[in-house]
């Protein structure tokens, strides 16, 4: 276990020693010959979250996306609409059914994939793509079931081609100058880390894709992008179901996985009522609307607590269901001094207090301080980020994946961090059916933990 008082010499430690290696990483194999100047990219699935990945690529004159694969011919017509208005040559198409991305990952002109799927797909995706030799960036969820966490590391380990998980959130500017300052030590020992998914998203899962009729009512068969597979998630289950974007950002914080390791869960969920409220005052539906009277399993705010080897807690939220503004509601809280995050992101926003440095009992906006420690990554890359999605998040996750492909190296968000983040949904569905009984979550680096250096965030290459 390392101790948090040693923790800023471990982080020093790895800076300098560590940065760009991780003793449990291998490296890439697949391109050890030599260093890559061009990637060459195939994408599985061209929804909106795909096209926001491919635009990123089609920005870059290192990348050539070679080829696509979705059954869904509309949202693969909008994908080579966004090729061609880039000037780039039209990718080859994979669009017979929901198992034609295997003829894809059977061209030997392909380096690497990114997976942007729905949910249920992202095992087969993405273990697919591993086998077959091709890198994976794996876009965010929750797991399906916990063996889908064992059986990513487990291919890995077999195949030992890398994946990468997609987080952007954990690149967001305000999140990263706090890491940084938790980096140098100014919220002293680490204690308590809060964060969640807070985002009305009735309107998206209730969507039936009627050109400027705005959000409806229908899902599943009836409904268009997410609404046809998403909702169905909050029918049949209750439980963490996107866990990343709350527990990416602050696990960095806490060398997750490499000195520190999650250890136990506890999940509670409130009842259902924001879906059927929303169908039955929609202007689409009404109280009669068969969509009204389902039983939406998900609880509307969903908590899990989650306990660390090194001691601290964190707690998540999902709150999806119930008319709010967006927010991530993060809070770091150490020994010195604590932040948070009350509007979805800017370093005007929120609260802050440093012991010794801020006005005494009182709270401060963080964006001195936020300015002033302002991540190395977005002094040295905010300029190419500008019109990149989610205010620039987009960019610089995307640029981690190929430039830690062109110059082989471990990625900063690896299959340890991918097993251990998804594991939370399946874990937390067991918790809340048991009364909110207490889950172990399994150690996936199988002790590696313990020796694996701090690589993200400590590097202002990428």
């Amino acid at each position: 276990m390392l101790e948090n008082s040693n923790r800023r010499k471990f982080i020093k430690d790895a800076a300098i020693t560590g940065a760009a290696f991780s003793v449990m990483s291998t490296p890439m194999k697949v391109f050890a010959a030599e260093k890559k100047s061009t990637v060459r990219i195939g994408m599985i699935a061209t929804g909106f979250r795909g096209q926001s990945h491919l635009g990123e690529m089609l920005k870059r004159n290192d990348v050539e996306v070679i080829a696509m694969a979705d059954p869904d011919k509309r949202m693969m017509a909008m994908a080579q609409k966004l090729v061609a208005e880039h000037g780039k040559k039209a990718p080859v198409e994979y669009t017979n059914g929901d198992y034609d991305y295997r003829n894809l990952l059977k061209r030997t002109d392909i380096d690497a994939v990114i997976v942007a799927s729905p949910w249920q797909w992202h095992r087969d995706h993405g273990i697919d793509a591993m086998n077959a030799g091709k890198i994976v960036g794996m876009e965010v969820c929750g797991a399906i079931h916990l063996q889908d966490c064992w059986d990513f590391v487990n291919t890995y380990e077999k195949t030992k081609v890398p994946i990468m998980m997609m987080e952007n959130v954990c690149y967001r500017r305000d999140v990263m100058a706090v890491l940084n300052m938790v980096q140098k030590g100014l919220f002293g020992d680490l204690l308590h880390l809060q964060g969640g998914y807070e985002h009305d998203l009735r309107g998206v899962l209730f969507n039936d894709g009627t050109p400027n009729a705005g959000p409806g009512v229908e899902f599943g068969d009836k409904g268009f992008s997410e609404a046809h597979w998403r909702t169905v998630h909050h029918q049949k289950r209750n439980g963490e179901l996107y866990p990343t974007h709350g527990l990416g950002p602050v696990a960095t914080m806490i060398d997750l996985n490499r000195g520190n390791r999650l250890t136990a869960l506890s999940s509670v969920s409130t009842k259902s009522m924001g879906l059927n409220r929303y169908v039955a005052n929609s202007p689409y539906g009404g109280p009669d609307h068969p969509n009204a009277k389902i039983h939406y399993k998900l609880g509307d705010v969903v908590s899990t607590q989650i306990q660390t080897t090194n001691g601290q807690t964190i707690l998540l939220t999902h709150d999806t269901s119930s008319p709010r503004p967006y927010n991530l509601g993060f809070r770091v809280q150490g020994t010195n001094g604590l932040w948070m995050d009350y509007s979805g992101g800017g370093f005007d926003k929120g609260h802050i207090y440093i012991d010794g440095k801020s006005p005494d009992d009182a709270w401060e906006s963080p964006q001195k301080w936020l300015e002033e420690y302002d991540h190395p990554l977005w002094k040295r890359y905010s300029k190419e980020a500008e019109g990149a999605g989610h205010g620039g998040m987009d960019y610089f996750v995307d640029n981690a994946f190929i430039e830690s492909i062109k110059r082989d190296r471990p990625f900063p968000l690896d299959v340890y961090d991918l097993a251990t983040w998804y594991a939370i949904t399946p874990l937390s569905e067991k918790s809340i059916a048991e009364g909110g009984t207490l889950q172990r979550i399994p150690d996936f680096t199988n002790g590696k933990w313990r020796t694996r250096k701090p690589v993200f965030g400590l590097s202002d290459e990428y």
